[in-house]
């Protein structure tokens, strides 16, 4: 099991960007006060999209129902997924030399 306690600290591993657009994110819809900070949620998106930590496994590593986890991880996608080119975008993205 690869969980994620929330003494794991985010800063570390986290880029600043997607925390700062969550941040943002939240503020936009007004979110009232959260379990989890920007950055934990941030953490958790990738630990669940790449790695393949599944909603109960994180759940249990914060300390935190699964409920919670399945809405922070939908809401950092989102986010995320709003960040990306697009489609025509990256395919205008030159490939760099050497790979």
């Amino acid at each position: 099991m690869h969980a994620h306690p929330p003494s794991t600290d985010p800063s570390i591993r986290t880029p600043r960007y997607p925390t700062g657009q969550l941040i943002a994110r939240r503020l936009e819809i007004g979110t009232r006060r959260r379990c989890l900070t920007a950055g934990h949620q941030a953490f958790l998106a990738p630990a669940h999209l790449r790695c393949g930590d599944t909603y109960a496994q994180l759940a249990a590593g914060l300390g935190i129902g699964i409920v919670t986890v399945v809405r922070h991880v939908r809401e950092a996608a989102e986010v995320l997924a709003a960040l990306a080119p697009t489609l025509t975008e990256a395919m205008k993205t030159p490939i760099p030399s050497g790979v």
